[in-house]
């Protein structure tokens, strides 16, 4: 088991960074708030646990213990895999997701996509005295929490965001919606085209109108 990983950022992705260990670079899936806290050349930590396939190996990492945890967590409930329990982490940080499993506010829960009221009900079921009551504000991983100092064009951040919505399994319709309200507010991100301050945005947005 890849407990944690800890080396210098090679690259960073829409779903995934890739970070240097011992001479190799390992591909790791993560929220895109965490990724907005990476920078190339700089070094990271992430907690990380291994996803076996009979088909692949993934690497899930995470800015602090409890986020690893919480992802672990979630999918010991029956119909969650790691798919939705990442979706879950990127719409809702780790202590969000804990107050709404403790306190069994399923509003909350069900705007994760692939999580409707039937399954927020279970994980509240099964996972509400499983959980503690939440920790202190994460820790930026570079510690300065800036955003990834890769930005696309003003043309090319929308597909690259659309694209990593629908990774996280919203539908196309609210990808598009999500992108478009984002142009329309005028955010000052839009205008740097920073792909990851603007995934974050799209994110917010469809918490907000689910």
């Amino acid at each position: 088991m890849i407990s944690s990983v800890r080396g210098d950022v090679l690259a960073i992705h829409l779903d995934h960074a890739v970070i240097e260990v011992g001479g190799v670079g390992l591909a790791v899936r993560t929220t895109p708030a965490t990724l907005a806290e990476l920078r190339r050349g700089e070094q990271a930590r992430l907690w990380t646990t291994l996803v076996v396939r009979e088909d692949s190996l993934t690497l899930f990492g995470f800015t602090t213990a409890p986020g690893k945890e919480l992802f672990e967590l979630v999918q010991s409930v029956s119909g969650v895999g790691p798919k939705i329990a990442l979706a879950l982490l990127a719409v809702l940080d780790p202590d969000e997701l804990r107050h709404a499993l403790s306190t069994g506010d399923t509003a909350a829960l069900c705007r994760a996509p692939g999580i409707g009221k039937k399954s927020a009900e279970r994980l509240v079921l099964e996972l509400k005295d499983k959980v503690g009551p939440a920790g202190p504000a994460t820790t930026p991983v570079n510690g300065r929490g800036v955003p990834p100092n890769g930005s696309a064009t003003a043309t090319a951040w929308r597909p690259q965001v659309t694209d990593a919505l629908l990774g996280l399994g919203f539908t196309a319709k609210q990808a598009d919606d999500a992108v478009a309200a984002v142009v329309a507010a005028d955010d000052p991100a839009v205008a740097t085209g920073d792909v990851g301050v603007l995934l974050r945005r799209s994110l917010a947005l469809l918490g907000r109108t689910r």
